[in-house]
């Protein structure tokens, strides 16, 4: 079993950048596919990046080329590098496996103003 813990949220004006960090603890060292789901208000937990167990990133279109998945596996750590942040990227961010198969953290809030 997997347990995650989020961090790096704020609030940043639109145009700005954050970095979110999640460590992991449990089976990291195997490689699951991670991702970050955000969910946003009065939305269902979208999955917005993923990195498979071979290093495959995938991104979803509303943030392709904004974001930037990666992880240190010697730290059990997933990163989401935020560029160009939008008003529409407000929202908790959530890691977990690709298909949130593992307990769900707090998150981390991300408000981005205009």
């Amino acid at each position: 079993q997997v347990h995650v813990v989020e961090s790096g949220g704020g609030l940043v004006q639109a145009g700005g950048s954050l970095r979110l960090s999640c460590i992991a603890s449990g089976r990291f060292s195997d490689g699951p596919a991670m991702g970050w789901h955000r969910q946003t208000p009065g939305n269902q937990r979208e999955l917005v990046a993923s990195m498979s167990r071979l290093g495959r990133k995938d991104y979803s279109e509303s943030v392709k080329g904004r974001f930037t998945i990666s992880r240190d596996i010697a730290k059990s750590t997933i990163y989401l590098e935020m560029n160009n942040l939008t008003v529409e990227d407000t929202g908790v961010y959530y890691c977990n496996h690709t298909e949130g198969l593992f307990p769900w953290g707090q998150g981390t809030q991300v408000t981005v103003s205009s």
